[in-house]
C-alpha cells in the first residue's frame, strides 16, 4: 500500500438488499474481500463482519445503504455485538451522495443512488445503470452528474415466480440463457419470454433515454443477473461495461462525498 493510499480512510461498505447482504472493504478505488449473505441466513454475519473489519486499515468507518429494513436491523445488531462500532446509514447519517431531479429524493432506493453516483464517478459523461437483480432497475445520469430517475421492473426471478403463482398451468422455472428464438415448450416459452423480454426493456429504455439526453449514453450493467442479460459487454453495441460491485463501490462514495462537503 502507498503513502497515498494510507491517507485515505477505509471504509466497511454494506449493501443491505432484498435478498442479500453485501459488504467488502473499501479504500478509495479499491474494493476488496466482497462477501454475500443471503437475508433469513446470517448466523455467521457477526464473525464475517469482524474478519473483514479487522484486516481493513485506520481510520475506518461502517457505511451501509438499505432497501431493506429487516437486513438493515440485522446489520446493525450485528455491528453493535461483534465489532463495538456504530453504523453511518446513507440517507440518515450521511446525505444522498448524488443529486437529483426528483420530487422526494428520499423515497427512491438508496442502492439506486449509489451505483448510479458510482458509475458517474468513473465516467464522468451521461450514462445509463441498470441492475438486474430481485427487482431490475434501469436509470439515467446526465452529463452534469444528475440523477433523472428511471424505470422499476420485477426481477427475473420474480417474473417467473408470478407466472407460477397466478396460473394454474404453468410450472416454476429456472431461468438461463435461451439459446432458441422460438419456445418449443412452455418451459423455453417462459424462459425466452422473461429473459428477452428483460433485454427488449432495456435497450427500448436506453434508447428513449437518448432521445431525452440528446445523445447516446454510456451503458453499465450490474446485479447478479447482469451477465445474463448481457454476456458479452462491449461486443454487442448496447452495453459498455459490467461492474459487479457498483452499489457497495457507490457505498464507499458517499462516504468521501460527505468528508468532502464537511470541509
Amino acid at each position: 500500500m502507498t503513502q497515498e493510499n494510507e491517507t485515505i480512510p477505509a471504509v466497511l461498505a454494506c449493501d443491505c438488499g432484498n435478498t442479500c447482504i453485501s459488504f467488502a472493504s473499501a479504500q478509495g478505488e479499491t474494493l476488496s474481500g466482497v462477501r454475500r449473505l443471503r437475508v433469513g441466513e446470517l448466523p455467521s454475519l457477526g464473525d464475517a463482519l469482524a474478519e473483514l473489519w479487522v484486516s481493513m486499515p485506520e481510520p475506518k468507518k461502517i457505511v451501509v445503504a438499505s432497501v431493506n429494513a429487516v437486513a438493515l436491523k440485522a446489520l446493525e445488531a450485528a455491528v453493535a455485538e461483534s465489532l463495538h462500532e456504530e453504523v453511518l446509514l446513507i440517507g440518515r447519517d450521511l446525505p444522498l451522495p448524488i443529486e437529483t431531479r426528483l420530487d422526494n429524493p428520499q423515497s427512491v432506493g438508496v442502492d439506486r443512488l449509489c451505483g448510479a453516483v458510482a458509475a458517474f464517478d468513473r465516467l464522468g459523461v451521461a450514462c445509463v445503470v441498470a441492475d438486474f437483480g430481485t427487482a431490475i432497475t434501469i436509470d439515467g445520469v446526465d452529463d452534469e452528474g444528475v440523477f433523472l430517475g428511471g424505470a422499476i421492473l420485477p426481477g427475473l426471478r420474480a417474473q417467473a415466480a408470478a407466472l407460477h403463482s397466478a396460473t394454474d398451468q404453468l410450472p416454476e422455472v429456472d431461468i438461463s440463457d435461451p439459446t432458441w428464438v422460438f419456445g418449443r415448450d412452455t418451459r423455453e416459452a417462459i424462459v425466452g419470454g422473461i429473459v428477452y423480454g428483460a433485454r427488449g426493456a432495456l435497450r427500448e429504455r436506453v434508447e428513449a433515454y437518448a432521445t431525452e439526453l440528446g445523445a447516446w449514453p454510456v451503458v453499465v450493467l450490474t446485479g447478479g443477473d447482469a451477465n445474463l442479460i448481457c454476456p458479452h459487454p462491449g461486443e454487442e453495441g448496447l452495453v459498455q461495461a459490467i461492474v459487479k460491485d457498483l452499489t457497495l463501490r457507490g457505498v464507499a462514495i458517499a462516504y468521501y462525498k460527505s468528508l468532502l462537503s464537511a470541509k
